[in-house]
């Protein structure tokens, strides 16, 4: 899953009772054409700013309350020192393919401190509609990461990923690679357009995730710490409740009943359906999916369509959902499947991080079962690499401790980033 799946979109889905506020559309922006290149001309557009739009300006004082009033949980603003100013971004980038697209994402300015800024680049959970995603939502949950970071002095980048807010497409669900294309283009932009208001952002990036996002944080990590980028270079990690290790840890956690029912049916379909469109997991739905969800579910997970209405066309449990041959290909992935599964558990392994990590879980997470965080934990230390756990105990997000986690790490990480930019570094807890 994204982080491994991220259910978390699902439960802010759900919690959320009323369709979602999203803020005024960019006029004539881009959504499903894209000019037509090559795949060398999309490379060297790659991080291309297309357009910039004004979207809020926010005094110090309007960001606590908006962060202290979200009725589903208050959000910590011990750190808001600055009013800040967000703008919607789009860009050019790549597919999964190489292909020349299109992405959006939003980009957060401290209205005021110093002109050189720390760049944090936070990559959001699983979100289920292309409009729940930070450049669209209103809604606090997607802004509040934006929020918290621009107004400690950061400069808050957030990347939409592709197929999601105003990007074309179905969204290519935990496919790290294309979400760390994406996440260091939105970087590139975002400079650009940083620059345009006389702000720079340094080269130091400062890479934060939930959930699905915690794996596109260390896919953006590794890419920097390899050279990835002239200008851009990793300071530190902090992903948080991530699904590093879907295979091994979340699907048996999931096709045991140890995950929340709905979010385990959500995340079953979505791993079996994203996963097929780059990868050929199954022929025809049928194979995986019982009637009469083999002839809806496609459609249902095609980012159009609100996590009510996904919640509302799917069962409420897995065997409701999967043939005996679904079932089967989760508990024993092969083909396809397998080479999928391969990519999205690689952001722990292979590699050596040299930037500080730091990973940030709660107890019992009812999503992203806790195990995904102790297997990259020792994976990690294979390699030669200590890497602290960071226990956020039983956080509440509207009902859900999984979500109470980004709400909680969120000002651990804020400090922690702080810190570090005072002069700290260390990986001590």
């Amino acid at each position: 899953m994204s982080r491994i799946l991220t259910v978390s979109a699902v439960t802010v889905a759900l919690a959320a009772g009323t369709a979602t506020t999203v803020f005024a559309q960019v006029p004539g922006a881009p959504r499903d054409a894209v000019p037509a290149a090559t795949t060398a001309d999309a490379a060297a557009s790659r991080g291309t700013l297309v357009s910039v739009e004004r979207l809020r300006t926010l005094t110090a004082r309007e960001v606590a309350v908006e962060l202290a009033g979200d009725e589903a949980g208050a959000w910590d603003t011990g750190a808001v020192r600055h009013g800040l100013d967000t703008f919607r971004i789009v860009y050019r980038t790549v597919d999964p393919g190489g292909r020349p697209t299109l992405a959006s994402g939003l980009l957060a300015l401290p209205r005021d401190g110093e002109r050189r800024l720390s760049t944090v680049s936070f990559t959001h959970g699983t979100e289920l509609f292309k409009g729940d995603v930070a450049s669209v939502s209103a809604e606090t949950w997607a802004q509040a990461p934006a929020l918290a970071y621009a107004s400690a002095g950061f400069a808050a980048v957030l990347p939409d990923y592709l197929g999601l807010g105003l990007g074309p497409g179905p969204h290519p669900w935990m496919d790290v690679p294309s979400e760390t294309t994406a996440t260091l283009d939105m970087l590139r932009a975002s400079r650009t357009a940083a620059a345009a208001r006389g702000r720079e952002l340094g080269r130091d990036v400062l890479a934060t995730g939930f959930s699905q996002g915690a794996s596109a944080a260390l896919g953006l990590a590794r890419a920097l710490q390899e050279g990835a980028d002239g200008w851009f270079r990793i300071r530190a990690v902090a992903p948080v409740s991530g699904a590093y290790a879907f295979r091994d840890a979340e699907l048996p956690a999931l096709l045991a009943g140890r995950t929340q029912p709905k979010a385990s049916v959500v995340y079953a379909a979505l791993a079996l359906v994203a996963f097929d469109r780059l990868h050929h997991v199954y022929d025809t739905p049928a194979q995986v999916f019982k009637a009469p969800y083999d002839r809806t579910v496609e459609g249902l997970l095609d980012g159009t369509h609100t996590g009510q209405e996904v919640v509302a066309g799917t069962p409420d449990t897995l065997d409701g959902l999967l043939t005996r041959r679904g079932r089967e290909l989760l508990a024993h992935p092969a083909g396809g499947l397998a080479a999928a599964l391969r990519i999205t558990d690689g952001v722990c392994a292979d590699w050596k991080p040299r930037a500080p990590v730091r990973l940030y879980y709660a107890q019992e997470d009812e999503q992203a079962v806790n195990e995904n965080t102790a297997r990259c934990r020792d994976v990690l230390h294979a390699h030669g690499v200590d890497v602290p756990t960071v226990d956020l105990g039983r956080p509440d997000y509207g009902g859900s401790r999984h979500l109470g986690s980004q709400q909680a790490a969120t000002a651990a990480v804020v400090r922690w980033f702080g810190s570090l930019e005072g002069g700290g570094g260390r990986n001590a807890a």
